[in-house]
């Protein structure tokens, strides 16, 4: 066998390692990067918005979704819990959500744009304990005065209504907050963007 043979042997075999260990580095290499094109988890936590249906949410039911890593709570309202929003003005430490935080298109009464639904974090402005859904509670449950119901807090006893205002006399300083949001139609609200940004 000549020289030759045995060269051209060599140069085949080290022509196709390098080939296969360059295609293993580029195949490396491309993954991270096609990788950065999609959000991160870190990334749809920072607010990233979120589209929820909410034409299958009946009168008086909660759901729960998530954003910006924080539970955001739905409340389609009956006719009835709007009229008792009314009712308990005098007992609320801030009936008209002057020091609360909501966006400025939201009624300051309800803190809806539509009365039904309230959209609004589920975490107490006490220290950030998640508030329980009592839509019908009253005196025999949680004590005290009368309560037509609402959120009840039981790390430390905070209440608010059906429209997330908090009570007189409770730990809790500041009325459950307001997502900026808005309606991409009749039954699709959309979490992380202003209703005045989507008009």
């Amino acid at each position: 066998m000549s020289n030759d043979g045995v060269n051209q042997g060599r140069r085949r075999f080290l022509t196709g390692a390098t080939c296969v260990v360059g295609a293993a580095g580029a195949a490396g290499a491309a993954i991270p990067f096609v990788g950065s094109w999609f959000p991160s988890a870190k990334a749809k936590a920072a607010g990233a918005p979120v589209s929820i249906n909410i034409g299958k949410i009946e009168p008086g039911q909660m759901v729960v979704e998530e954003w910006r890593g924080q539970p955001v709570y739905i409340v389609r309202r009956s006719a009835e819990a709007l009229a008792a929003l009314e009712q308990e003005t005098d007992r609320l430490a801030d009936p008209e959500s002057e020091k609360s935080v909501q966006p400025a298109y939201v009624d300051p009464q309800n803190r809806a744009i539509k009365a039904e639904y309230l959209i609004m974090v589920g975490l107490c402005t006490h220290l950030g304990c998640a508030p329980m859904y009592r839509p019908d509670v009253g005196a025999a449950d949680l004590g005290g005065d009368e309560w037509l119901g609402g959120f009840f807090c039981p790390c430390h006893g905070s209440k608010f209504d059906l429209a997330g205002r908090v009570y007189k006399s409770v730990p809790a300083p500041l009325n459950l907050v307001v997502p900026p949001h808005s309606y991409e139609s009749e039954n699709v609200v959309v979490i992380g963007i202003d209703e005045e940004a989507a008009s």
